[in-house]
């Protein structure tokens, strides 16, 4: 069942997406050659915690770290490491913030120095795909219409979609009902009411959707090594259209 919030809920719900949104903010400032995802994570820990809230991630089935840090050809769910990012990397960071029980998600890819421009069309299109797929949502369109939204991006910018991640519904749970697929035919599924959250992220390739998990269980790459981008926001659905929660 898609759970539809309350003004108080969706009031906690903004608090912790502004704290998610100021991880993003400071992340972007310090990004350059020879910084590591531990020292990110350890300052989104700081951030989060002096705004009196809690990681999301941390010990989320097991997860050991408050964000998780995926590098260039790695998808989702990589773990913080010490090795020093270099230019020409790109890190997609994934946050999680509980404040008083309810949760803001948010992901972004961040090039490293200077990118290829094979490289950089897929983060602004892996970008655009996020935009697409919000700009359709309000009340009373059928959740498919945002996963078809995302597909025509993806499709027209030649970029392959990650098939076995999705979106999904937050708010007292990280993960919540709807799964959100990144692709799919229109008008289908449930129709989408005002109150609803939904953390709508594309995950897009450069090469095959094929995957590859690690031993781990966690770290996901693509299964040919090209690099791979992944956005995300927050929303809040309204009558009209939607309200993003994680604003950066």
């Amino acid at each position: 069942m898609i759970t539809i919030k309350s003004q108080r809920e969706i009031e906690i719900m903004r608090k912790a997406g502004i704290i998610v949104g100021k991880c993003h903010n400071e992340i972007a400032k310090i990004i350059k050659p020879g910084i590591s995802s531990n020292e990110i994570n350890n300052l989104v820990v700081e951030i989060i915690k002096n705004a009196g809230a809690t990681p999301s991630f941390l010990g989320y089935g097991g997860f050991p770290a408050a964000i998780c840090a995926s590098k260039n050809e790695q998808i989702v769910h990589g773990f913080p490491n010490d090795i020093p990012l270099k230019e020409g990397d790109i890190i997609s960071i994934d946050i999680g913030a509980t404040y008083n029980g309810y949760v803001a998600d948010s992901a972004w890819t961040y090039p490293v120095g200077k990118v290829s421009i094979e490289v950089e069309n897929l983060l602004l299109n892996t970008k655009q795909a996020l935009f697409e797929g919000l700009n359709v949502i309000k009340e009373g369109i059928h959740l498919s219409d945002i996963s078809h939204a995302i597909e025509l991006h993806a499709k027209k910018s030649n970029l392959s979609i990650v098939q076995e991640f999705a979106g999904h519904g937050v708010g007292s749970k990280l993960h919540e009902a709807p799964e959100i697929l990144n692709y799919g035919l229109p008008n289908r599924g449930p129709i989408l009411k005002a109150g609803m959250t939904l953390a709508i992220e594309p995950m897009l390739n450069l090469g095959t959707h094929r995957i590859k998990i690690s031993k781990n269980g966690w770290e996901t790459s693509t299964a040919d090594k090209k690099y791979s981008a992944h956005y995300e926001h927050s929303i809040l659905v309204t009558k009209l259209g939607y309200e993003i929660l994680t604003k950066q």
